[in-house]
């Protein structure tokens, strides 16, 4: 959605704003593409990424600062520039494409691979981890809360059962047993996501940014926010409705915004995104 994130963010020439998520570049570039005197901050929390932006958006290296740190870092990153406010602030909170297609990241069920899921590969615990050592009953409540995986006990179960887990492969084979396919998606699927939402805070640093972001952000600048699973749109929309009835700001989605027919034939994984956005007072 990256057309319908640059007209909510509404972007000036001489602005300053931050792409708090920037992956591979795709939206720092369209930011830094509309600047002239302006210039964007791309964070993110994953270096690798960060690098392979750096190669992406080289045409507009004068317009870009990059910063590796992740939402709850977000007001120091800032600071560190030499920043206070900024005109605008865009988030995109889908995983990106290179940290599901690299095996050695973690994240895809589909080729065998370390089971790591962070991030940031420099701290924190690994998805392995997680698996091995965590107790069933609480393994069962992060599939069941942070992946809305109905089958959370059974699952949580063979995996305790199954470990040491040796790789990605190795539980999406143990989920699979536990578990067979119902629909469409990999019986597996909500495991993963719900593995790396826990392994990265992703609940906690979502908190953070709609906490941060609107403080971040100047009188008349734009937030907005693409998320793709439920558990993060109530997320956002609950923190917008708030800001709104504080007077802090104003919504520009009364509705969610969702992609077109278009988009969704060319990247079907866009179908779920939900974009959101205000303008703060």
């Amino acid at each position: 959605m990256r057309n319908e994130a640059l007209e909510y963010l509404a972007v000036r020439p001489d602005g300053v704003y931050v792409d708090a998520t920037t992956g591979l570049g795709g939206h720092t570039a369209a930011i830094a593409e509309r600047l002239t005197t302006g210039f964007v901050i791309a964070l993110d929390r994953d270096r690798e990424s960060l690098e392979l932006a750096r190669r992406s958006t080289e045409t507009w290296a004068e317009r870009i600062r990059f910063a590796q740190a992740s939402f709850s870092e977000m007001r120091q990153a800032l600071s560190g520039l030499g920043l206070e406010r900024v005109e605008g602030i865009v988030a995109d909170l889908g995983v990106s494409r290179y940290q599901l297609t690299e095996p050695d990241r973690g994240f895809s069920l589909a080729a065998a691979g370390p089971l790591d899921m962070r991030m940031d590969r420099s701290r924190g615990v690994t998805a392995a981890e997680l698996a091995d050592t965590t107790s069933e009953r609480e393994l069962a409540d992060i599939l069941f809360y942070l992946g809305e995986e109905r089958r959370a006990r059974r699952i949580a179960r063979a995996i305790v059962r199954a470990r040491p887990i040796r790789d990605t492969l190795h539980l999406a084979q143990v989920v699979e047993k536990a578990a067979p396919r119902t629909g469409r998606l990999h019986p597996a699927t909500l495991t993963f996501m719900a593995l790396r939402r826990a392994v990265n805070r992703e609940v906690e640093e979502l908190k953070a940014l709609l906490e941060t972001a609107p403080e971040l952000t100047a009188g008349g600048g734009r937030f907005v926010v693409i998320s793709f699973m439920s558990l993060e749109d109530r997320q956002v929309k609950e923190a917008f409705r708030e800001l709104v009835r504080q007077g802090r700001a104003q919504s520009l989605t009364r509705r969610v915004i969702a992609p077109g027919e278009e988009e969704i034939r060319a990247n079907p994984a866009s179908r779920s995104a939900k974009l959101r956005a205000v303008e703060m007072e």
